[in-house]
């Protein structure tokens, strides 16, 4: 078993409708191995703890677990975690979520490795704990862990950017890129650098790709709290230290929030012209989907976080009927414990395909077709 230590839009009624028809787990995945709870009655109430809104995604997912968990007959206690002192306060909120009663917790961590006594205090009280899209770590008392494959989404954006400076620069021999990379308190940023070095330190180290500035250590890459004015800060440094006179041809960037801080950082620097470095993004964000259609975004990750919340209602469902939510991975050690663990596969989106990925998706299908 390969062991891996984490460091790291939808309309809500076409997501809704989704959540009340049938289960979305796959036929063949295996059952978890954690042990399931023994029940609880509809109108329990069922705690949601999420971190900043600093994405459209986070502020998407609010929505759709308040409206699937009232639907699903329970009680949403949904809380968001404020934009100061985000980690303390969403541990204080968390302990309040168990203090109350909340049968299952689902936590979206803003800082996964400051979470152990509210796990360890939400086992003393019976209370089920769901991981999701960030990992908890170092506490043997988180339950179950639901997100998108985060590792694949890396490699995705890697060859991303790979495939988009070939097809942009067809002469080129060699590339000359910059590296970026998440937030260090989320576990999900070096899951998603680590992914994507994979694909590209090959070509790193046989000379294809040249890191102009020479920063490829992930704590020299990372963008404090995911904020776009940090990335657009660290670029336009680097576009001042290191292109004069040099061209840059592409920027792994690893969500679309930043991509378009970089771009606007590159196109006010005049790095634009005559073209466009490929820059990768991830989370289908609806301001980025005009910049992929354009060719000033190369590509994003479409995570569905509709089909995320939906996933993560089965579990809550399967534990409320006292049965084991179904897991399909073993992959995830969270540094105590191997967690129980269902994963979603993510999807690269180009100009190329984005009409066909977005087909369910009406808002972005729009801004395709604009």
């Amino acid at each position: 078993m390969r062991k891996i230590v984490i460091t790291t839009v939808a309309i809500a009624g076409v997501a809704l409708m989704a959540l009340s028809g049938c289960s979305s787990r796959d036929a063949g995945a295996g059952a978890g191995a954690g042990a399931a709870a023994s029940g609880f009655k509809a109108g329990s109430t069922i705690g949601v703890a999420l971190p900043d809104k600093t994405s459209e995604n986070w502020v998407l997912a609010g929505q759709l677990f308040t409206d699937a968990i009232e639907k699903a007959g329970f009680k949403a206690d949904v809380q968001y975690a404020p934009a100061t002192n985000t980690a303390a306060e969403q541990a204080n909120q968390v302990s309040a979520m168990i203090t109350k009663g909340d049968k299952v917790v689902v936590i979206g961590a803003k800082d996964g490795k400051q979470l152990g006594p509210q796990t360890k205090a939400a086992a003393a009280a019976g209370t089920k704990v769901i991981a999701y899209d960030r990992l908890i770590q170092d506490t043997k008392d988180v339950d179950y862990y639901v997100a998108y494959d985060n590792e694949k989404v890396g490699e995705l954006q890697g060859q991303a950017l790979l495939d988009g400076m070939k097809a942009r620069f067809p002469d080129a021999k060699t590339y000359n890129v910059e590296l970026f990379s998440g937030s260090s308190d989320d576990a999900n940023a070096p899951v998603f650098f680590n992914g994507a070095m994979k694909v590209l330190e090959p070509k790193i180290k046989d000379g294809t790709v040249k890191v102009v500035s020479g920063q490829t250590d992930i704590k020299q890459t990372a963008t404090a709290g995911w904020l776009p004015q940090n990335a657009q800060t660290r670029m336009d440094t680097l576009l001042a230290a290191s292109y004069s006179g040099t061209a840059l041809n592409g920027v792994l960037s690893p969500n679309d929030t930043l991509g378009r801080a970089i771009i606007t950082s590159i196109k006010a620097a005049g790095k634009a012209m005559p073209i466009m470095p490929v820059v990768t993004g991830q989370d289908s964000e609806a301001a980025s989907i005009p910049l992929i259609m354009s060719g000033e975004q190369y590509s994003t990750i479409n995570k569905d976080t509709a089909k995320l919340v939906e996933h993560t209602l089965e579990m809550i469902k399967d534990l409320a009927a006292g049965k084991t939510p179904q897991t399909n991975s073993t992959d995830y050690n969270n540094g105590v414990k191997v967690v129980p663990t269902y994963l979603l596969p993510p999807e690269l989106v180009t100009k190329a395909n984005a009409a066909e990925s977005y087909k369910n998706t009406p808002n972005l299908l729009a801004l395709v077709k604009k």
